[in-house]
């Protein structure tokens, strides 16, 4: 026990040497530049007081749900939220999880067997690394965005294969070539699972529901703990394999179930937001304001994540410092998050920034490139 606390110990200094070190801070007053509530749902006063009114119309939403969905813990409030977002999406079922980082260990750990090949982006999001570890399938990655090495890849395998993507990724800003994959997909008759974490509100109800890619994408993720303000995920899939992952996913089986009130929070977050089309349409705005000022980002010119590549971290930390200073909350990564020399700080755009305080983000940003 002394041995591996003396290892960890180690690792942690070394962490402290290179200024990487993570800590839990308590949330400091500033101009937000670094949350993912693209469109402040998560401060919103009204749909605040309109989640007050659930409760108080039925104050039963608040109790715990007392188990796995499989035991106690399943209601009716989250069978009929599940109905309404799979109708929503225009997929044939839905199945709710706690976070997404949950619904991907799930999907990934489950649906590939151990006679099939997960061929992920290389950029893809942490939880399905991990979710592939549980799995016995094969996991191979792919260049970030690249067709032409994707189908390389596809061409060599002989199992089934599963393609995963996020829409729109949250390090590089950048969104996937999604109907071309799509397509690949189905001449090789693999499965396309696609993560909408990031453009899911940004973008209406996510990138495969605008160019109506329901029928060539085998599951999908959709988190609402970024632009909906709230927390928890749902997979969007047909009933075949919903029914697989409620019978044969761990972290579905084994997890006690969210309360009614969180399901019931994602549901009068889809309201809100057909209610609030405009606010999409205010976080552009700021995007074009944001891009007008000419700093150099791999990121895509409608993103809401920008990133401003700084290979040197002493450099990244002393402008991270200085905008603090300046009130500016913002978020730097460092390796190795993202491979070394491509450290970056990452901005993160919403609907209720100013065009002064953007104005004043970059042009602090601007004496740092």
């Amino acid at each position: 026990m002394l041995n591996n606390t003396f290892r960890f110990q180690e690792s942690l200094d070394k962490r402290k040497e290179e200024g990487t070190l993570r800590r839990l801070r308590p949330q400091s007053d500033g101009i937000d530049f670094y949350s993912n509530d693209y469109l402040g749902f998560a401060k919103s006063k009204e749909l605040q007081h309109l989640l007050l009114q659930k409760i108080t119309n039925n104050p039963q939403l608040l109790s715990g749900s007392t188990g796995s969905r499989l035991i106690s813990g399943n209601s009716d409030i989250a069978v009929s939220v599940e109905n309404y977002i799979a109708q929503k999406h225009q997929f044939e079922s839905a199945l709710l999880f706690p976070s997404g980082y949950n619904a991907n260990l799930a999907l990934f750990s489950t649906l590939p067997s151990r006679h099939d090949v997960v061929i992920v982006d290389e950029q893809i999001h942490r939880s399905v690394h991990d979710a592939c570890k549980l799995s016995n399938a094969k996991k191979l990655k792919f260049k970030h965005n690249d067709i032409e090495d994707l189908e390389s890849i596809l061409k060599r395998q002989q199992g089934h294969c599963y393609i995963a993507i996020e829409s729109l990724y949250s390090m590089e800003g950048d969104f996937a070539p999604i109907q071309e994959i799509a397509e690949l997909a189905n001449q090789y008759k693999a499965s396309l699972i696609v993560d909408e974490a990031h453009a899911f509100g940004v973008f209406g109800y996510g990138l495969i529901e605008r160019y109506q890619l329901q029928h060539q994408v085998s599951a999908a993720v959709v988190t609402y703990g970024k632009a909906l303000g709230a927390h928890g995920a749902t997979i969007l899939c047909n009933e075949t394999e919903k029914s697989y992952l409620i019978n044969f996913a761990g972290p579905f089986i084994y997890s006690t179930s969210a309360q009614d009130f969180q399901w019931m929070s994602i549901q009068t977050g889809y309201e809100f937001l057909d209610q609030n089309p405009g606010l999409a349409g205010e976080l552009q705005d700021n995007i074009k304001i944001f891009r007008s000022q000419n700093l150099e980002s791999p990121s895509a010119e409608k993103s809401p994540v920008q990133a401003i590549i700084i290979p040197d971290n002493q450099k990244l930390k002393q402008l991270q410092d200085t905008l603090s200073e300046n009130g500016f909350l913002t978020y730097a990564i460092y390796s190795p998050t993202v491979k070394e020399e491509s450290e970056r700080l990452r901005i993160c755009l919403h609907s209720f920034n100013t065009k002064k305080e953007i104005i004043k983000l970059t042009g602090i940003i601007k004496e740092f490139v």
